[in-house]
């Protein structure tokens, strides 16, 4: 990790919540969802977001598509971690979750 990143989780951590301190989106948040978007064009839904301060260590994603449907929860995110399998290497760790349009 580095030092960037450890300072960004102490003051983090000191302010008792998770929050980047930009607001604009990150290089790694913007190809994630890139690749996101072309694996899963039918996607109503989507949200990339660097939980790791900016660094790039970890990510929280929400993506809603129908391509789920008739899916298991575990086999929804098997297809996104296929997706990312490249990505996910780089990373310490990936939130995931998926849903099915209600309409």
């Amino acid at each position: 990790m580095s030092s960037v990143c450890r300072f960004l989780r102490i003051k983090q951590v000191f302010a008792g919540q998770v929050r980047r301190c930009l607001s604009s989106q990150t290089q790694g948040e913007i190809r994630i969802a890139q690749i996101l978007r072309e694996k899963f064009p039918l996607a109503s839904s989507l949200k990339v977001v660097d939980i790791s301060g900016g660094c790039g260590a970890m990510y929280e994603i929400h993506i809603e598509s129908s391509e789920f449907q008739g899916k298991r929860t575990i086999q929804q995110h098997q297809l996104v971690n296929q997706a990312l399998k490249d990505e996910i290497q780089a990373m310490h760790g990936l939130r995931i979750f998926t849903d099915v349009p209600k309409h």
